[in-house]
């Protein structure tokens, strides 16, 4: 019999046994014969005379043989054997294999374990007509009240939606980049990704079934903004449509169903919800009952989804939802903590939600990458590109800019944060003990290495290797903090501050990380020894001069240091340390901040839209008053007040004050300067951008060193992976260069900070007296500038350094970017503040540790 046939699709199953001791596998073979007529089971069985149908099941192991070489081993675990051809009643002429595995090595994103399936299709003679083959994966999806469970354990979804994207090619992706953003994504303990909107390359799958990457499959159904068309009736709803939505549907499930990655199956996106859906999660349902799934059209909560799966909900109506009795579902959040430009504040305050709550499951952040495009410029160079860029009308400028990784995958510092927030392994410390917990649910710490490292006020006391026994999944390992290796450090110590790092290291590599790449890190501060307390600056017998000329009151002490006021605006004119200039254009109040993506989101309910209404963005500073007081030999006293009031408004009117502000400036013989400031805002402001005070340093000051969070960029709501330390960088390492340009580069939780350039001159500046730490922040470009601009690449530098020492800075925000989004204890209210700061000169001689220890003394 000379035929052309060929195997046309198959459909890999498998069961688990209860104990997971053994998998039943179900291999369903379509056979393409349509050169044979097959119209009864005679037929039938005249055509399986001709030929068979077989399968097997290998595991693909590795064996090391000496000299750095690995062999492949391939073991056949299981045979097959075809146990149903046709079934008549629903007309279906199709073939059943089955066979067992026993033990089976269970796919998870942890464990990801694959095995290979391979189909043949074989005439009378026993030649192979034809071969298909796939990675399978055994691995079960179940159900629990508020659990999904993979393998019977409620896995936590520390997920990303990822959009296919390339800088050069768009939407024409390769298999270099789906790597690259595998690696990133697990180096970065993300262990879920959703497909957003659409399926995506089949290749992707294939590697996230090789990574270990739970998946949301996601139909290309979109109706985003139909509701506009209120003439006409939505498609949900249209019968005529559903052929055109089923087909879509199916053609995933069909394209993709013998991935193991694949945990859910997904309807579309923002699609409403209606009659159509129905059927859709209908024929799924009928077609693979071993997946979930996943529909947020409707309200997230309808009968086509197995999940609750919100977007952008707040942390206390998630959590409300999780404690709702009725509701059995697990709550996932298909989408939440926008990454639009500086962004994802409060994702901290989700997690430790989802880690506390149960029917939390995790979520899936929007999202992953930046889809701006390559594009040169007139002086060929080239640069990021967003909406609009291309002439393209109408655009949605950049809303297209919302990833956690830049384009290229350079990382956002916010996927600093992500990283620590889905670390797997958590450390507290609470009530003496430090809790070490592995929050795997199939990994052992076997392969991981601890460390340990202590500093006192920010320098190193000691470090060592942390010696902790294997802790199993899901279990924690208790120290008593005393009895740890650090306690001797920690005993001879005169440190006011002293914090505890562990960090939590491979000690072998894997697919997607080199043996000591570090997957959790945290901090615990351990107790003060003892009380210290802010010292007065003591005023020495250290004289210098003062003199009054014309509009200038200058104060100096030999060549050591020199400070010139400039009467008229009360404002630092010129400070030189050792003869050598370091700041210009300084000191004045600050309220405002370049206004970031979230600032703007909420139209006129914006937080842009309030401040600028206020006219915050557009003051001036009047000086009501500047006059020295308490002029001595070793100290003076010069007092200012500023009026902030809108520019082109008339300073006499007392309604146009906006601001009233007291700065009493402290210069003492040592150099030292004290600056107290008062702030009194009217009453009826919104909500501030900042409290704090702006001055210029020389460009050459651009070496800074603080003691406080870092190294990377971090705000009062994006910190919680900042450890607190000394870290040193210039001033062009402090700025992102976010590619739409706004607030930047700041670092919160500051206790002292320096700025010098290459000999060691410079500025020492610390909060003062019972002050609380500072939020820092120092560019080349103004905060104009960064206003100003629209596009990364035209900023220009300014001719000095813009330095921000916030008493409070509001946080960024992130839960979404188009409404008010800031949690209310980031916020700065707009009332009464006072705060105090130290200036000192330093040079090569001193240090900032040094200059920070002799303002607190022990109680």
């Amino acid at each position: 019999m000379n035929v052309q046939v060929f195997i046309e699709d198959y459909f890999f199953r498998s069961n688990l046994a209860e104990d997971f001791s053994h998998a039943d596998i179900q291999v369903e073979v379509k056979i393409d014969k349509s050169a044979v007529s097959i119209h009864n089971a005679t037929s039938e069985d005249k055509f399986m005379a001709n030929f068979t149908i077989e399968a097997e099941i290998f595991d693909t192991g590795s064996c090391y043989v000496g000299n750095g070489h690995v062999d492949l081993l391939s073991t056949n675990v299981a045979h097959l054997q075809m146990t149903q051809s046709v079934d008549y009643i629903l007309g279906f002429i199709g073939y059943h294999l089955s066979g067992k595995v026993q033990m089976p090595k269970l796919w998870s994103a942890e464990q990801p374990n694959l095995y290979t399936l391979v189909i043949t299709l074989k005439d009378a003679s026993g030649l192979i007509i034809d071969c298909e083959s796939c990675q399978v994966g055994f691995r079960q999806i179940s159900k629990a009240p508020k659990q999904l469970l993979v393998n019977g354990q409620p896995v936590m979804i520390r997920g990303v939606n990822r959009h296919e994207h390339h800088p050069r090619l768009g939407k024409t992706n390769l298999e270099s980049c789906m790597v690259r953003d595998l690696v990133l994504m697990k180096q970065h303990n993300i262990n879920a990704v959703r497909n957003s909107h659409y399926p995506q390359h089949q290749r992707w799958y294939e590697l996230c079934d090789l990574f270990g990457m739970y998946m949301i499959d996601e139909a290309n159904i979109e109706t985003h903004g139909f509701h506009l068309s209120r003439n006409i009736k939505h498609p949900t709803l249209e019968p005529n449509w559903a052929s055109s939505m089923l087909d879509r549907v199916v053609g995933m499930v069909e394209r993709d169903k013998n991935h193991a990655c694949i945990i859910a199956w997904s309807l579309g996106n923002e699609a409403s919800y209606g009659p159509n859906h129905a059927a859709l999660s209908g024929w799924i349902r009928g077609k693979d009952s071993s997946r979930f799934l996943h529909y947020e059209g409707g309200g997230s909560r309808t009968s086509s989804t197995d999940i609750v799966c919100p977007m952008y909900m707040r942390v206390w109506d998630i959590v409300k939802i999780a404690e709702d009795p009725a509701e059995i579902r697990p709550l996932i959040l298909c989408e939440y903590s926008h990454a639009m430009g500086n962004s994802n504040g409060n994702i901290h305050e989700y997690w430790e939600a989802i880690d506390s709550t149960f029917g939390l499951q995790g979520g899936f952040i929007w999202d992953w990458v930046d889809q701006g495009l390559l594009k040169p410029g007139a002086d060929g160079s080239k640069h990021w590109a967003y909406g609009g860029d291309f002439g393209d009308t109408p655009n949605d400028l950049n809303f297209c800019l919302n990833g956690i990784t830049w384009p290229d995958r350079s990382p956002h510092p916010a996927l600093h944060e992500v990283k620590f927030v889905y670390q797997p392994i958590k450390v507290s410390h609470k009530e003496g003990i430090i809790k070490i917990t592995n929050t795997h649910f199939f990994l052992t710490t076997e392969t991981l290495k601890f460390d340990w490292v202590i500093h006192g006020d920010g320098r190193e006391l000691g470090s060592g290797n942390l010696n902790v026994p294997t802790i199993e999944p899901q279990k924690s390992y208790d120290i008593r903090w005393e009895s740890g290796p650090w306690y001797s450090l920690w005993t001879s110590s005169e440190d006011m501050e002293i914090f505890l790092t562990i960090t939590v290291k491979l000690s072998c590599s894997t697919r997607w990380a080199e043996s000591g790449h570090v997957i959790s890190s945290a901090q615990v501060q351990l107790p003060a020894k003892q009380e210290f307390v802010p010292r007065s600056i003591q005023v020495t017998n250290a004289a210098f001069s003062t003199e009054v000329l014309d509009d200038t009151i200058k104060l100096s002490r030999q060549n050591l240091w020199e400070i010139k006021f400039k009467k008229q605006t009360g404002a630092i004119e010129s400070w030189k340390v050792d003869g050598i200039p370091v700041m210009q254009n300084g000191i004045l109040p600050c309220f405002w901040r370049a206004p970031i993506d979230n600032d703007k989101g909420g139209e006129g309910q914006s937080y842009i839209s309030k401040w600028k209404a206020a006219n915050i963005n557009n003051l001036t500073f009047i000086t009501e008053t500047c006059s020295a007081l308490n002029v001595t030999d070793n100290q003076v006293k010069i007092a200012v007040v500023y009026l902030c009031i809108p520019e082109g408004a008339s300073q006499s009117e007392k309604s146009n004050v906006f601001f009233k502000v007291d700065m009493i400036y402290s210069i003492y013989g040592s150099g030292d300067v004290i600056l107290e400031c008062s702030v009194n805002p009217s009453s009826d402001l919104p909500p501030l951008p900042r409290v704090g005070v702006e001055f210029h340093l020389e460009k050459s000051m651009d070496l800074i060193k603080w003691y406080g969070r870092g190294p990377f960029e971090c705000y009062p709501d994006r910190k919680a992976a900042a450890h607190v330390g000394v870290y040193e960088q210039n001033v062009d390492e402090m700025h992102e260069p976010y590619i739409v340009p706004g607030e930047c580069s700041g670092r919160s939780d500051v206790r002292w900070v320096t700025f010098q350039n290459e000999d060691g001159h410079g500025i020492y500046a610390s909060m003062y007296g019972s002050s609380p730490h500072t939020q820092i922040s120092a560019s080349y470009y103004s905060t104009a500038e960064l206003e100003r601009a629209t596009h990364v690449e035209e900023l220009v530098k300014g001719d000095n350094i813009e330095v921000h020492l916030d008493y409070k800075h509001m946080g960024i925000g992130g839960d979404d970017s188009w409404s008010p989004s800031v949690h209310d204890k980031y916020l700065v209210p707009a009332v009464p503040y006072s705060f105090s700061i130290r200036l000192s000169p330093i040079t090569a001689k001193n240090s900032g540790y040094d200059i920070f220890r002799s303002q607190v003394q022990k109680n």
